[in-house]
């Protein structure tokens, strides 16, 4: 195992493992985490996502008597996530512009490893620690939604995952995921369009009449992918569309997710004498959660941070993590940066000296936690 982290990061990004392909990322883990002396296990939730690899779960001991402390990253990345080629530039780790760097969430894996290598080494005595690295974040959350949550005994955790260091995610939101798929009638386009019915035609209307992109301060909703249609000459007989909703409050989902359905189920009326249907699906994907400012979670990460002189922003997220998840359970948890940005996207970076900071500030947490 790398001694630096800027090393092991770029040996980590260096291994494919797009959601659902994460064997190698699992295997060489799974090593170096017994090398730190962790008690290591993975799961089986890969026979139920079809994936290849279950998720780890590790408990280094302690010699200080006191719950553990929980760090959690994910080891998944999105496409095009294979064959990576990472180059440093003025203080900055790009990929080649083909794929994504992967720090999404290699970064938080990374600092991760090498804080747990930095603290057995210095010989000091520290708390137990929990360590979960997830598969298929990325698709779902399915690593953590398949993972036993009843394993975690820790007073309270910590999902590497967000932007610069020294951001607090307190706060995200819940997800629900939509299925729609419209029925019209096919006939030849160019011979006789009047007797077919375009479904796509229906579902464009219906898209322009429900609620999309930003419906306020805590709520969104959008239609992401569209398949339909087998031919420019036939009238197309069926679309699906799939989208999502998110919301901080229960009830304005509820609410955007029933006015979707209205705009979908209306659109499709007018057109029911000429055979148009309408199958529709709202599954919840996971519950938002919100944690108070002065909880000890939020406390110790931001005490950590002051004792390292990196400025702390407490915000509230957008999007979800594995925290939906595990506090779901009762467990509180935050969600903090590693220096990642423009994830998702082949511009993504992440800057040499954060993921410095980042390791440093994972360090100090489990450390500071130690001695209170």
């Amino acid at each position: 195992m790398q001694n630096d982290v800027i090393s092991y990061f770029m040996q980590l990004i260096s291994i494919d493992s797009e959601s659902l392909n994460e064997r190698a990322m699992i295997d060489t883990l799974k090593q170096d985490l017994q090398e730190l002396g962790a008690q290591v296990d993975e799961d089986d939730c890969h026979h139920k996502t079809g994936g290849n690899a279950g998720s780890l779960f590790a408990y280094l001991p302690g010699a200080i008597d006191k719950a553990p402390i929980l760090l959690c990253a994910h080891v998944d990345t999105v496409k095009p996530g294979n064959g990576i080629k990472a180059r440093i530039e003025n203080g900055v780790i790009y990929s080649d512009g083909t794929t994504i760097l992967g720090s999404d969430d290699k970064s938080g894996v990374a600092e991760i490893m090498i804080a747990l290598k930095r603290i057995k080494e210095s010989g000091k005595a520290h708390a137990p620690i929990e360590i979960l690295f997830t598969v298929s974040e990325e698709i779902g959350l399915l690593g953590a939604k398949n993972f036993d949550k009843s394993r975690l005994t820790a007073a309270f955790g910590y999902a590497l995952d967000s932007h610069r260091v020294g951001e607090l995610l307190i706060g995200a939101p819940a997800q629900n995921s939509l299925k729609i798929t419209i029925f019209g009638k096919e006939a030849h386009a160019g011979v006789e369009p009047e007797k077919g019915l375009n479904a796509i035609r229906v579902a464009a209307e219906a898209i322009s009449a429900m609620p999309l992109g930003r419906i306020d301060f805590e709520t969104t909703c959008n239609i992401g992918k569209i398949q339909g249609g087998e031919a420019t000459n036939i009238v197309p007989n069926k679309v699906t569309l799939h989208g999502e909703a998110r919301s901080h409050n229960p009830a304005k989902l509820e609410r955007v997710c029933s006015d979707i359905r209205y705009a979908f189920e209306s659109t499709v009326a007018r057109y029911a004498e000429h055979g148009a249907k309408l199958e529709y699906s709202c599954t919840t994907e996971y519950n938002s959660f919100k944690v108070k400012e002065d909880d000890p979670v939020v406390k110790l990460a931001a005490k950590a941070l002051r004792k390292l002189d990196i400025p702390i922003q407490t915000v509230v997220g957008g999007g979800g993590s594995d925290a939906n998840i595990i506090s779901a359970t009762g467990l509180p948890m935050i969600i903090t940066g590693t220096g990642m940005d423009k994830v998702h996207t082949v511009h993504e970076n992440i800057e040499t000296d954060q993921l410095l900071k980042g390791t440093s500030f994972i360090e100090e947490l489990v450390l500071t936690y130690s001695a209170e």
